[in-house]
């Protein structure tokens, strides 16, 4: 069992690689669907939330919790977090991702072909979410994908970016237990319509 606790830096000099990032990790999605009426500051459809954890040989290591939802052809990040203030900065300046900072902890366990994780996250101490998934990925053939972003700055100026890679996807369980007074609050008592983790992913963004 590995566990490992990231805290999210505050000050200092900042510095991102340039564009385009090649990036290697974990990531887990599971899908939601908001219905209209459901909440008045969410657009009614259906939402991907996902919690990644960026791994050596990328240019940044970092954890990251964000929601999107699909429009055009792309995905639109609507909520994203990550533990690392240059990822941060550089998400905001090259892409218009609208990045902020929170603290995650992530725990893993491999037992066979089985992989158990349990994330939680915090904002200023208070939870976002914590989410436990189990799955055996790291057995599956390795699969491309392919898809972009496309995020507007407060000017209206819009900004996509492509992502191209490959991983080990397939479903896995999963459990999402929102904080009802946290920053993901209007998710809270939702259950997810489909849930998936792709292992060991290597992919080229920006």
């Amino acid at each position: 069992m590995t566990v490992q606790w990231i805290s999210s830096p505050t000050s200092g000099d900042i510095s991102y690689p340039d564009a385009p990032w090649n990036m290697h990790g974990q990531l887990w999605l599971s899908l939601f669907k908001v219905r209209a009426g459901d909440h008045p500051d969410r657009e009614p459809g259906m939402y991907g939330v996902a919690l990644v954890k960026y791994e050596e040989p990328s240019p940044l290591t970092y954890g990251e919790l964000l929601v999107a939802r699909p429009i055009n052809g792309a995905v639109t990040i609507t909520d994203i977090w990550v533990d690392s203030a240059a990822s941060m900065h550089g998400g905001r300046d090259l892409w218009a991702i609208p990045k902020d900072l929170c603290d995650f902890s992530v725990t893993t366990e491999k037992k066979g072909l089985v992989t158990r994780t349990l994330w939680a996250t915090e904002l200023d101490g208070v939870p976002i979410v914590t989410a436990s998934f189990s799955d055996i990925s790291r057995a599956v053939p390795r699969l491309p994908f392919k898809g972009r972003t496309w995020q507007q700055r407060a000017n209206g100026d819009e900004v996509s970016a492509a992502l191209v890679g490959s991983s080990k996807a397939a479903p896995c369980r999963a459990r999402w237990d929102f904080n009802p007074d946290g920053a993901l609050g209007w998710l809270a008592g939702r259950r997810s319509i489909a849930s998936f983790r792709q292992a060991d992913f290597t992919m080229s963004f920006g």
